[in-house]
């Protein structure tokens, strides 16, 4: 096969065959969204067929995210797959780019923190507005990048100065289309519904249960408190479980400017020290937050349940609550696991009510894993910062009892009022978790085989209940969160929807989001078509809305998550190698995490991952064996395979770019 040349004659000649139709396939041109890779080249997407390869030199101009048209070059100059080149961008995906300010005397660049967007974007001087090297900014572009030519913009927003803390988050923030503050129309409506005091007559309208013992239990740096919880034991012998949550709709009314901001951001977004809220503090951290010793509207769902697990009997309906006491998860787990005196001295008014809480959340634990539901238990990185943001400790996350109480009883709840509204045929929004495809099953029996892990069923129909047993199986095995993770990257992504299509991870027929309206949008929409219901107002013309706006908001909540995930994503890697840049030189025990053709991943105890490169493995070359998950040597055959334990030394880590790398070290080195 022939190499692709760089040569530029033969590239614009290739490139006028193609626009007349000569390009020799007998194919295209075709249209798709270009993604970039930070190396410069990109692949145009197809829905059918396979992806296109575009080179480096083959872009004219195109950005990331942009729609293209694209020709194919002639087969013979194909390295693996088809290969293009971009003959026209039809839309733009960036009016503006949000990176580094590099400042010159008479000009400058502005370096996307998107490393996938690699044009720089030139600035003349008259259009700085202030920006200094190293500055944080948003550029708007005034002309696009073509062959050869940079793209040009203004400054129009300098995110943080140089060396600010927290400008990098702040800045992704901004790059995902994001904002910390809120729209004035927004801060207007919300300011004035937190000063709306709770009257009588809103009182007598609901369940009064500001007597019952009810409370809070959160992470210690939870600001908006969605949930609280009740139980008692019945004279059946059966629990009734009440779970309330924060009557939202209650002030955030529809159709109007908070509203609509709420949808358009869907979620609100966690990124360490910082919160981009759904809605704006003075709601989401007040009126509307469980707050301690005060009152506060709810929608609360009440659960009678059986020693089995099963729920018998609920209801439905609006209370008001006054919440006795702001719990955190370490101190009761500290309670319930250990004992502690003088944390159960404090709470002697509710602990009682804890420990009836353990027992029920474990026999619905053991209900939900017997029906099949999956549980990844994986470590999960907590990042410790400084008053900089700057990253001074990475441990694990611990999931502790107080924890896995909550997951239960918010599961509980999610569960029937889904299944109620199921069977009412109500518009409503549900979330939904396909089974995985066949071929992702193919490849996850394959890869558990080479661990002799047999993973029994029909592809086409796996049955969650099989997955949770090998789940169950991996338990303190070495390689059981590599495993794990290859089980988890084998499903689909959960969504928003208004067909209830189930829950194949949770093994649940009928499935919702309702517990937490503060921080996402979809339960916000279905507390209002739960009180609507409870009104007796629900007829058919504002039915036929719901059905709209859920559609809506199913579609503009799942986009929202995704990229919200991504964000959280990044962050959490930018912090890790932020805090390797300190560690450079110093040597640690991994277990491989992933196997590439071009490198091992290797992953620390306190789940820092960073890359081994082939090429610097010096004793030997290694090939890299696709399906088995692991390479090997073609002298001395030595294997590296997923789940191995390796001794690293920290080479490099670059924040900026995400990335760390290692040096695996043999045994020879370490004698």
């Amino acid at each position: 096969m022939m190499r692709r040349t760089n040569n530029k004659k033969h590239r614009y000649k290739s490139h006028r065959q193609f626009v007349e139709g000569k390009n020799g396939t007998g194919e295209g041109p075709f249209v798709g969204v270009l993604e970039k890779n930070k190396a410069g080249f990109g692949f145009v997407r197809q829905e059918e067929g396979k992806d296109i390869f575009i080179g480096r030199s083959n872009m004219a101009g195109a950005m990331h995210g942009d729609t293209v048209q694209v020709d194919l070059l002639p087969e013979y100059l194909w390295e693996r797959s088809k290969e293009g080149i971009v003959d026209k961008v039809l839309i733009r995906a960036n009016q503006e780019v949000v990176g580094t300010f590099q400042r010159n005397k008479k000009f400058g660049f502005v370096i996307a923190d998107d490393k996938r967007n690699n044009d720089d974007v030139f600035v003349k001087r008259s259009d700085f507005r202030g920006a200094q090297s190293g500055d944080k900014v948003v550029v708007k572009i005034t002309r696009y990048p073509e062959r050869n030519v940079s793209a040009e913009g203004k400054i129009t927003e300098i995110i943080s100065r140089y060396g600010q803390p927290g400008g990098e988050i702040k800045a992704l923030i901004r790059s995902g289309g994001l904002y910390e503050t809120f729209p004035s129309r927004c801060n207007a409506e919300a300011k004035a519904r937190s000063k709306e005091l709770i009257t009588l007559d809103e009182i007598i309208k609901r369940r009064d249960l500001r007597a019952k013992n009810i409370f809070t239990i959160d992470g210690a740096s939870a600001k908006d408190l969605d949930d609280a919880v009740s139980i008692e034991e019945l004279p059946n012998g059966n629990y009734l479980l009440g779970v309330h949550i924060a009557d939202v709709s209650h002030y955030v009314q529809a159709d109007g400017p908070l509203d609509k901001e709420a949808l358009k951001r869907g979620n609100s977004v966690y990124l360490l020290s910082r919160v981009v809220p759904m809605l704006p503090k003075v709601l989401s951290n007040g009126i509307c937050s469980l707050n301690p010793k005060v009152e506060r509207l709810t929608l609360s769902c009440q659960m009678e349940i059986d020693r089995q697990g099963t729920v018998v009997g609920h209801e439905i309906f609006e209370s008001v609550i006054n919440s006795k006491a702001r719990l955190v998860y370490d101190d009761v787990s500290d309670m319930l696991e250990k004992g502690d005196d003088a944390l159960i001295e404090k709470y002697s008014f509710i602990y009682e009510d804890l420990i009836k809480m353990q027992e029920l959340a474990g026999i619905l634990r053991k209900k939900r894993k017997e029906r099949g539901s999956l549980d990844f238990d994986f470590d999960e990185a907590e990042i410790l910062l400084n008053e900089n943001e700057e990253p001074i400790e990475i441990g694990v996350q611990e999931r502790r009892t107080a924890n896995r109480i909550i997951e239960e009883f918010m599961l509980a709840a999610n569960q029937t009022v889904a299944e109620q509204f199921y069977w009412m045929q109500y518009p409503f929004v549900y979330r939904v978790h396909e089974k995985p495809d066949t071929e992702k099953i193919g490849a996850l029996k394959a890869f558990l085989a080479g661990f002799g892990v047999n993973l029994p069923g029909n592809p086409d129909n796996i049955h969650p209940k099989a997955l949770s047993e090998i789940l169950e199986g991996l338990a303190g095995r070495p390689y059981e969160t590599i495993a794990s993770s290859v089980i988890l990257r084998s499903m689909k992504k959960a969504f928003y929807s208004t067909e209830c299509e189930g829950h194949f991870g949770l093994s649940f027929r009928f499935y919702c989001h309702f517990t937490s309206p503060i921080r996402r949008y979809p339960d916000l929409m279905i507390h209002r078509i739960i009180k609507a219901w409870l009104s007796g107002e629900a007829d058919e013309k504002l039915l036929k809305k719901f059905r709209k706006d859920a559609e809506n908001a199913s579609l503009i909540s799942s986009q929202t998550e995704r990229k919200a995930q991504e964000m959280e994503r990044e962050v959490i890697k930018m912090k890790k190698a932020q805090y390797m840049e300190g560690h450079i030189g110093e040597v640690y025990s991994g277990i491989i995490s992933g196997v590439t053709a071009f490198g091992i991943y290797v992953q620390l105890p306190n789940t820092v991952e960073g890359m081994v490169r082939l090429d610097s493995l010096k004793d030997d070359f290694y090939d890299y064996e696709d399906g088995k998950y692991r390479v090997i040597g073609r002298q001395t055959r030595k294997i590296y395979a997923l789940g191995d334990v390796v001794t690293v030394l920290v080479l490099a880590a670059s924040a900026e770019d995400r990335q760390i790398d290692f040096l695996l070290l043999s045994e020879e080195s370490l004698e």
